[in-house]
């Protein structure tokens, strides 16, 4: 298949282009700064500036740019940014699309759980919950409605939440790894709020799976069958290190150094993978247990 890729060279994207080139796809990357997309892989995908700039016939496209939703404080100014850098590339996506002769037979849009929004009864989340009156739910909002206008041009489209990845060398886990290492880890703010996370390869073959099944369609989980609570995840991370458990981070100090993004790590959702799991996706690390393991080798 030839396979349009926005977001190619962040944390998900990166793995998700090696293993589409190991399956012969074709892909094209849509990037802002193609020198750093060149030295990841060089001559084995194509690459293009603008949208117009696309020259084959796309079956697939995969939207997962995005600035980094926890690098700074949620400043006005960055707010912005994170509402253009995922809703207005997306308008600009359907845009294009809206001109092709040929129309993506499905088009998988990056989401987020934070779309639920806090919910501290710690019930779980199918992909029908409601959501809450916040800032990363209405982000979440935004973008999937901006992704679902594709429907209107013919496009299969995949709304994909996606729960905290979990990686050794990338992402949330490989920058808590050192503190634990340290013997400094411990408790974050209550440690009762709801962890819903999935490895990197579930989540890379869960995109792959969406691409090649035709009858899934709107939101979908991509999180693991086990969510748990955060100290059960930091007290599982601290036996596996072979560290102490001893040192909590309470919510006030996450307040001070991440001031409103710090709802990201304090609150929680009990989110559950409803919409793979019935249509016969097999996670190949769906415990807690299997994916630290794999994650720390």
């Amino acid at each position: 298949m030839n396979i349009l890729i926005t977001g190619g060279t962040g944390f998900i994207g990166r793995h998700l282009v090696n293993a589409l080139l190991a399956k012969q796809h074709t892909l094209v990357l849509f990037c802002r700064d193609v020198d750093k997309a060149r030295a990841l892989f060089g001559d084995r995908v194509q690459y293009v500036y603008y949208f117009r700039d696309v020259s084959l016939p796309i079956d697939v496209v995969v939207n997962l740019a995005g600035e980094p939703i926890m690098d700074k404080r949620w400043t006005r100014k960055r707010k912005s940014q994170l509402r253009g850098s995922r809703i207005g590339l997306t308008q600009h996506l359907n845009k294009w699309i809206s001109k092709t002769t040929v129309k993506p037979k499905v088009m998988i849009s990056g989401s987020a759980i934070g779309y639920y929004g806090n919910h501290p009864e710690g019930l779980p989340l199918a992909e029908g919950a409601s959501t809450r009156n916040c800032f990363p739910s209405r982000l979440c909002s935004e973008w999937e409605f901006e992704a679902l206008k594709a429907r209107s041009l013919g496009v299969r489209v995949c709304l994909l939440r996606t729960g905290v990845v979990l990686d050794g060398k990338a992402g949330a886990l490989q920058k808590m790894l050192t503190p634990f290492r340290l013997g400094l880890g411990g408790n974050v703010a209550s440690g009762k709020q709801w962890f819903s996370w999935i490895h990197i390869e579930d989540m890379v073959n869960a995109i792959i799976f969406l691409m090649e099944q035709p009858d899934i369609e709107g939101a979908v989980n991509a999180t693991a069958p086990e969510p748990v609570q955060y100290n059960t995840f930091t007290t599982m991370l601290a036996k596996k290190l072979s560290r102490p458990h001893l040192f909590p981070m309470p919510a006030f100090v996450l307040k001070m150094i991440f001031g409103e993004a710090s709802q990201l790590l304090i609150e929680g959702q009990r989110v559950v993978p409803h919409e793979l799991s019935k249509s016969g996706f097999t996670f190949r690390y769906g415990t807690l247990h299997k994916a630290l393991d794999k994650a720390l080798e």
